[in-house]
């Protein structure tokens, strides 16, 4: 059995506001084993979205562990927690998220020149020829479509070779042409690297193609479904 990427314990997550509080998550528990595949599901407001926040190392829970390659996140200081994430983490996010003022070539190259490595233009090259971009490099973000800037996004999610990925949404702003292709190359790129992959999302299509899925609904877990996922 391969060793678990990432594992919460009874994470609970509760925002306190004067005399009120509101538990967003309530003691979810589970891990992803090294290049499996996992979608959190959910009506908006169930804590799809913190419990991925929480994985990641983005945000501390309120109580519970979550522990990400062996190192528990809850126990380090935010500045060990981005170095943990710059080492080991891909991001696809819904809105894109890249740096306006960069062109499509700078974007995919800037994880690689935060770890201080240089020489970083030729795989920042290949990725973006990977996912179709060949001739849009040294376009900005403004200047590219939505389907675009997510091919982006994608390469430069896995420009770091991470062990994990974490993808919020990440056809949620796209045409169905444009979703098909992203989803694609996302599962493409995932099996080539062997990454274990999580991923919230709407799209219960999108989330059938992950080995794993499961539901939340009020801040519990309330179903796990493993499954033959279809690609």
């Amino acid at each position: 059995m391969s060793q678990a990427v990432l594992r919460a314990d009874n994470l609970t997550k509760i925002y306190k506001s004067a005399d009120k509080q509101l538990t967003v998550l309530d003691h979810v528990s589970f891990s992803v084993a090294q290049g499996d595949s996992l979608s959190i599901i959910g009506p908006s407001g169930s804590g799809k979205t913190t419990l991925l926040g929480l994985c990641a190392g983005l945000d501390t829970p309120s109580s519970g562990t979550i522990a990400l390659m062996g190192f528990k996140l809850n126990a380090m200081s935010e500045d060990d927690r981005a170095y943990m994430r710059n080492q080991y983490v891909g991001f696809v996010f819904q809105n894109f998220q890249l740096l306006g003022t960069l062109t499509a070539l700078e974007n995919v190259m800037v994880p690689l020149e935060l770890r201080g490595e240089r020489n970083v233009m030729p795989k920042a090259k290949e990725l973006l020829e990977r996912v179709g971009l060949a001739d849009r490099m040294d376009h900005y973000p403004s200047q590219l479509s939505g389907g675009e800037q997510q091919r982006v996004a994608m390469a430069r999610a896995f420009i770091t070779d991470p062990k994990i990925l974490f993808a919020d949404e990440p056809t949620g702003n796209l045409d169905e042409e444009n979703a098909q292709h992203i989803t694609e190359l996302l599962f493409g790129m995932n099996r080539e690297q062997h990454t274990t992959l999580v991923l919230v999302t709407h799209n219960l299509e999108l989330a059938q193609k992950t080995q794993r899925i499961i539901r939340m609904k009020g801040g519990k877990l309330v179903e796990e479904i493993h499954r033959e996922p279809v690609l």
